[in-house]
Order: structure tokens, then sequence, then C-alpha cells
């Protein structure tokens, strides 16, 4: 996966765009959209939140009380922090890479895996992340799955090793781009995604976003934060 992307989380996905890799809901699209696309010629990862509970989930009712800790942020209603030193929580992670090998997804982006880095209400730490990451990359793998490191830019270089890829928010917003020259170097697809105004509505600082991006070989979109295709422009030329 070292091409074009497509990022859409909500409504019914546009298969038209031309691109290698779509990223897409794990529970919400299909073993036969997923087959659909590949039998196009795309890879697909599948999203999923590895971090968090999410209230309308078909699995929610799998979470212990005990798992769920701190909201997150007021955008994200219905979503706790998990504690993810939990067994419990691993297996329910377990049973969602089973659900994407048997959908037949490429491989998956496992959302909010920088807890320890928030307040999550548990005291996870940078060790329990990492081994946390690790845990979810040799059981993806088991599963013929390639998967994908989200965010959490601090561990980028101890975890280079164990995943195949990275999905960034906003990297450049964030002055974060260059932290992926790693990911670069050894082969291995950085996407990333732009959802500032500025990027959304004015093509001069768009561009030269866009420019400061190929410069890095980085994909990037910029995108609605809702991810729901209601607009999409591309940084690739």
């Amino acid at each position: 996966m070292t091409d074009t992307w497509q990022w859409q989380l909500k409504d019914t996905i546009n298969t038209g765009y031309d691109v290698a890799v779509y990223d897409i809901d794990l529970f919400d699209t299909s073993t036969a959209q997923i087959a659909a696309l590949q039998a196009a010629g795309k890879k697909v990862v599948c999203y999923f939140s590895a971090g968090s509970s999410e209230d309308w989930r078909d699995d929610f009712q799998d979470f212990e009380a005990a798992d769920m800790g701190n909201p997150l942020d007021s955008v994200w209603v219905g979503e706790k922090w998990l504690d993810t030193r939990s067994s419990n929580v691993r297996n329910i992670m377990r049973k969602r890479l089973d659900l994407a090998q048997t959908k037949g997804c490429d491989g998956v982006e496992p959302d909010n895996v920088d807890g320890y880095d928030n307040d999550t209400g548990f005291p996870l730490t940078e060790a329990t992340q990492l081994d946390y990451i690790r845990h979810l990359a040799a059981e993806a793998h088991a599963r013929g799955l390639a998967i994908g490191l989200k965010n959490n830019v601090a561990q980028l270089n101890s975890l280079v090793d164990d995943v195949d890829f990275a999905v960034n928010e906003q990297c450049h917003e964030y002055e974060e781009c260059e932290a992926y020259e790693i990911f670069i170097t050894k082969g291995k697809p950085v996407f990333n995604a732009e959802y500032a105004d500025r990027y959304v509505n004015n093509a001069t600082d768009r561009q030269i976003m866009c420019e400061a991006s190929r410069v890095l070989n980085i994909r990037t979109l910029v995108l609605p934060l809702e991810l729901d295709d209601a607009f999409r422009q591309s940084c690739d030329p």
C-alpha cells in the first residue's frame, strides 16, 4: 500500500475515485462492498476504534463497565476511553480482527491508540501503549492483515518495524509531518488528512501545504472532519 487513497467512514461509499487504497469502516461496510472494491483493483483498509468504546457498535455490550473510562472529548459523543491492559478489551479487539479477516479486508486501521497521552481515567503509560499496539500488530499479521499506526507520533520510531503503514490527521496543521521520515525511509506509506478551513477554502494555502506534503512523500487529502465524502481535495498531482 504505497499509493493514492480515499478515506470515508460515513454514508454510502463513493467508489468512483481512481485510487489504490480505500480506508472504510469495518462494521458499516459489507463483505460485498469490500469484494467489489477489490475487484476494481483497490486495497481495502478497515477502520475500527481500538482504544475507545462506541455505544452504537454491534459488540458494545461485550465491554465490561470496568473496561470503560472517561469520555472522549465532546466532539465524539458516545465514546469512552478503554483500559487497553484489559484481557476482555483485547479479546474484543481480536474478534474485530477476526471480522476484518472474514470480511476480506486487506488491512486495518485501529484508531485511538494514544490513550497514554490522554486523560483516560486509567494509569496507562508509554510502555502499556507499546505493548497494546504490538499485540494488535501481531494478531493482525497472524490473520494476514496489514496494520497501520494511527497518529501517536511520539511512538513512531518505536513502532515502525511493527506496523505496515501510518495514518495521520493534520500533520501539517500540527507541524508533525517530518517525524514520518522514518516510515518513508523504510518504504512504508504515510496517509494524512487535513481538516483546517484554510486548506479547504484557500487555494494558495492548500497549494503550499500540498507541495510540502509531496516533498515529504506523504499522501495528503483535505477532507471533512465527518469523513462523509461531502468534499475531497487531493494533494496528488
